[in-house]
């Protein structure tokens, strides 16, 4: 089971390592990871997408509010929360695909950031369903190259 775990840090050098040791140290591994400061520069939003069961997620939960450098965890299995994802991707076209990758990425509501003679480069952001099934479609295409942000994720209330 896939899990989703913000945990709100010190901006500080070496937290990250720190944080990547609990999991790896207690072999449990990290499918995604997303970091950045927040609004208070003092503080960053780690976004932890792990997967196991729960006692294995409340393990790692209990062990993240132990570390000194931790200032809020927060265990989005039972919470609600909004989260999205950003996807970079480069496809290959030609003159007749071209109109046809174009309309795909307007009916997902993504976004051409360049264009070059064979190939677009688009910008997509959504949830990860959104952000597959669009990759998917791509993939008939060509996909030359791609990068992803991982999740990023905040409580709604």
């Amino acid at each position: 089971m896939r899990h989703t775990i913000s945990v709100l840090v010190q901006n500080k050098f070496g937290v990250l390592t720190r944080i990547a040791g609990l999991f790896s140290g207690r072999g449990f591994n990290i499918d995604s990871l997303n970091v950045a400061p927040t609004h208070d520069l003092s503080m960053s939003r780690m976004t932890i997408i792990t997967r196991g069961d729960d006692e294995t997620l409340d393990q790692i939960v209990k062990q993240l509010n132990k570390l000194v450098d931790s200032v809020e965890v927060q265990d989005f299995r039972d919470g609600e929360y909004v989260d999205r994802e950003l996807l970079l991707v480069k496809v290959g076209v030609n003159s007749q695909s071209r109109a046809e990758v174009m309309q795909v990425t307007d009916i997902f509501r993504a976004k051409i950031v360049d264009v070059q003679p064979e190939s677009l480069t688009i910008e997509i952001t959504g949830n990860e369903s959104k952000v597959e099934k669009f990759l998917g479609l791509m993939e008939n295409f060509g996909v030359q190259e791609l990068t992803r942000t991982g999740k990023v994720a905040l409580a709604r209330k």
